[in-house]
């Protein structure tokens, strides 16, 4: 299995009890939809290593206590605060405006009059406030990701309709007098 192919579901934080259980803590607004995981990769030395699930219990809301088949302490020693993947085949697909930060790299953001405000090279989600980072005439423009300013999500065209405030693309693209 290859990393692009996947996603990360969480991190193995530490051991629970003395029976080879460890407590993986889920990034994930729906912890519910891995109630019933059957098996998990871990990144262990830049490679994914597949590990089947025996049993699991809920921890906390957004972590589990799982027990892995075979488990022994060299394995559990091995897989502590290791990042946790899935492959990207087993989410869900969503519709309407809900997408998934990786399925919409290369799309392009239009604002509410249809103008392109750029083709989504990534997506930053390591701050209180996401956002797409864009490429518009050579320059980088940041988007917040706000849920009220996206209108719509067309998966077949590869583009997100937004309804931007006046003036944010210009912040970017217009020089200012003190540039000049």
């Amino acid at each position: 299995m290859r990393k692009e192919d996947c996603y990360l579901l969480g991190k193995i934080t530490r051991r629970h009890g003395l029976a080879g259980n460890v407590i993986l803590k889920l990034d994930t607004d729906q912890p519910e939809l891995y109630n019933k995981l059957e098996s998990i990769f871990v990144e262990i030395n830049g490679l994914l290593v597949p590990f089947f699930i025996e049993k699991s219990s809920w921890s906390k809301n957004d972590a589990l206590n799982i027990f892995l088949k075979n488990s022994s302490e060299a394995i559990v020693d091995q897989v502590l605060g290791k990042s946790v993947y899935l492959p990207l085949a087993t989410l869900p697909k969503l519709s309407g405006k809900q997408f998934y930060y990786h399925e919409i790299i290369g799309f392009d953001i239009l604002d509410q009059n249809d103008n392109n405000c750029g083709v989504i090279r990534s997506v930053n989600d390591q701050t209180a406030q996401n956002y797409f980072i864009t490429n518009l005439e050579g320059k980088e423009v940041v988007i917040p990701i706000i849920k009220d300013w996206i209108m719509e999500v067309n998966r077949e065209e590869r583009y997100i309709k937004t309804e931007l405030p006046e003036g944010l693309i210009d912040v970017f693209l217009v020089p200012s007098k003190k540039d000049e």
